[in-house]
């Protein structure tokens, strides 16, 4: 959690594992990086920026797009401690994300890919005609696609 002030505060009232600023850019242009979710309010993006280089590739950069540059850092800590994911689709319109790992159960599997499915559909534009979801299908990092029938959803 890049912040400072009282933001910094809140942060650790929050739960925020790790919470800094230049030092916290030290550590991390050292390659100590023993986190999953880089959080900066917006006042301190020029300490961020520096990092783009070290973050970006790994995924880490902060993005006000996600959620992960927001004044509130509170509500943002909140939400990546409770395990809030990232989805992304490509040209085609397939959604790529993370619904669990190898030892979660099935009954965990399910419940993620309906709050998957729960919040795509919430977010389906007001414009969007026709069929939203038309195939699910899961699979492994590196797996071939297993189709899901929605109706057991």
């Amino acid at each position: 959690m890049f912040t400072q002030g009282a933001n910094a505060e809140a942060a650790k009232a929050a739960g925020a594992d790790l919470v800094g600023m230049e030092d916290l850019a030290e550590q991390i242009k050292k390659g100590e990086m023993n986190f999953d979710v880089v959080i900066a309010s917006p006042d301190v993006m020029r300490v961020v920026g520096q990092l783009g280089q070290v973050l970006g590739p790994r995924g880490l950069m902060p993005n006000p797009k996600v959620g992960t540059v927001t004044p509130n850092v509170a509500e943002a800590v909140k939400n990546a401690k409770s395990g809030q994911i990232r989805y992304r689709n490509d040209k085609n319109g397939i959604i790529h994300t993370t619904i669990g790992k190898a030892d979660f159960s099935a009954e965990q599997l399910k419940d993620n890919l309906n709050a998957l499915l729960a919040a795509l559909t919430k977010a389906k534009p007001t414009t969007a005609k026709g069929i939203f979801i038309k195939k699910v299908s899961i699979s492994t990092t590196m797996g071939a696609g297993v189709a899901v029938d929605q109706a057991s959803l």
